[in-house]
């Protein structure tokens, strides 16, 4: 068939037409999708202009904000909180901080945004602790549903009565204690060790035993050095110079992880998912097919033994400082000691040692413990947080993966909340009735909250009611005659009390 120049077929016209419509079609798709996704990503970014700049002191060039902390950064940055409000930001070295403070402000961010508020700092610290393993310090966060079959109570009142024991022979040893006294921190520390070796590998240790006073040490060592900071983390340029005191460290840990590798090969050895001894075969048991499917594995060998390193530190230092500030008010506060003799008195008796049971029906005695908690505020400041995505808070933004301080300590003595912050008074917890004021004690901080809430905080309770009771149901405690009791401190990851030594009596 003859065609005319010029004239294309009515088939290749049509497929012409076709294909020029679906082209401009794909193309107005293609425009729409875009200006949505522009529109949608704008909204799930937060327009950053709509929100206040975040307020904070002035950072100097280079430094930041460093040389304006001193040497009490919990002191320094509570009284910037009276200036700049609950939500500020600093600058130390390169890093840029957000502030919290104020109890409501900061349960708006770590339980109602809560996984906004659950990431890490990619710190060079953290980094170097368990090579990014550890579930405390890593983005990862702890797996639930941990479960053991041992008998806590048991553990925790045996070692109780056990530190109860070595104190009275440390005072018998020494015959003029009633004039010099005893020191109480080393039958403290091996007793609490003690009950987390039981929870951890199910089997305590002889308190002189080599091997776990050594460990004992290196974990006071590791979060001494880690609470000390490092200039790396702040000065990006420090991570390429030799840092002794992370070197230091890093050698800790290692003996440490080989301390925790020799016992979980032993639970390995010995494994049997009919009988889970402690918290480590409870871990076993989670991954017990992990060979068989790693990729659902829900821990590595690694992780189970950081993960028991994270428990160790965690069940740990915060009991021990507890107990250390708490023998001290104990002693600077006689007549509170009294009361607590009193109501051991009336709800224990002389016949048998504090139960757990026991706690609901001693107020005053639970009272003080959060007394103590609030007080000394032994833990200034959560671990640092890290924004997970961009986030708005008391009408601020915050932009993704910026670090977080949680000021515990501000909210711990928050003049608005209790009024007299800087008196010791347990009474303040106590109802008209004489019972606990719950509403009042859950605005002590001392764990953290939400997700990043600490892993120790059941046990701490628990341990601090019984390690307490024990020691004041047969014995007295007293300052020693013309001691000088300093309850300042220095900051620190976990504030001690200045060393002091006590006296005791038998109250049978």
């Amino acid at each position: 068939m003859r065609q005319t120049f010029g004239t294309p077929p009515i088939k290749e016209n049509l497929c012409a037409s076709l294909s020029s419509v679906t082209v401009a079609l794909c193309l107005i798709t293609l425009l729409l999708i875009a200006i949505r996704g522009r529109k949608s990503h704008r909204k799930s970014q937060l327009d950053h202009t709509k929100y206040l700049p975040l307020p904070g002191p002035t950072p100097w060039p280079l430094v930041g904000n460093l040389l304006q902390m001193g040497d009490q950064i919990h002191l320094s940055l509570t009284h910037l909180r009276l200036q700049y409000g609950d939500v500020f930001k600093i600058r130390l070295g390169s890093l840029t901080i957000v502030v919290l403070s104020g109890y409501s402000t900061i349960r708006q961010a770590l339980v109602r945004q809560g996984e906004a508020f659950a990431g890490r700092p990619d710190l060079f610290t953290f980094s170097a602790v368990a090579n990014g393993t550890s579930m405390t310090f890593s983005e990862k966060l702890s797996p639930e549903g941990l479960g053991s079959s041992c008998l806590l109570e048991e553990q925790v009142c045996a070692e109780a009565a056990e530190m109860v024991k070595v104190i009275r022979e440390q005072a018998a040893a020494k015959g003029d204690q009633e004039k010099t006294g005893i020191d109480p921190v080393r039958p403290l520390v091996t007793s609490v060790a003690n009950v987390v070796c039981a929870l951890c590998f199910g089997k305590r240790y002889d308190y002189n035993d080599k091997e776990f006073l050594t460990m004992v040490h290196i974990n006071n060592e590791v979060l001494r050095i880690f609470a000390a900071g490092n200039l790396a983390d702040f000065f990006p340029v420090f991570r390429y110079f030799p840092s002794p005191s992370l070197r230091k460290m890093v050698q800790h840990i290692r003996r440490m992880n080989g301390f925790m590798e020799r016992s979980i090969e032993e639970h390995i050895h010995t494994f049997d998912n009919k009988y889970i001894r402690d918290i480590t075969d409870s871990l076993i048991e989670l991954c017990e097919d992990r060979e068989e499917n790693k990729d659902s594995s829900l821990l590595s060998n690694s992780q189970i033994i950081h993960t028991v390193i994270d428990i160790f530190g965690a069940g740990f230092d915060t009991i021990i400082a507890g107990l250390q500030w708490s023998l001290l008010y104990l002693i600077k506060f006689p007549d509170i000691q009294d009361r607590v003799h009193q109501e051991i008195d009336n709800h224990i008796g002389t016949a048998r040692l504090p139960r757990f049971s026991d706690k609901p029906k001693m107020p005053f005695t639970e009272a003080f413990i959060y007394e103590v908690y609030r007080y000394a505020s032994y833990v200034p400041f959560t671990i640092p947080h890290c924004t997970t995505r961009n986030v708005s808070l008391n009408g601020y933004f915050i932009p993704k993966d910026t670090c977080v301080f949680i000021n515990q300590y501000q909210v711990n003595h928050d003049v608005d909340l209790w009024a007299d912050p800087d008196t010791f008074r347990p009474d303040r917890f106590l109802g008209p009735s004489g019972l606990l004021n719950k509403e009042l004690t859950e605005k002590v901080l001392i764990f953290g909250m939400g997700k990043r809430r600490c892993l120790g905080d059941g046990l701490a309770r628990l341990e601090m009611f019984i390690f307490i009771t024990t020691l004041l149901h047969g014995l007295r405690l007293e300052n020693v005659p013309g001691q000088e009791l300093d309850l300042s401190t220095d900051f620190g990851l976990t504030m001690k009390p200045r060393p002091y030594r006590i006296t005791i009596s038998s109250r049978f």
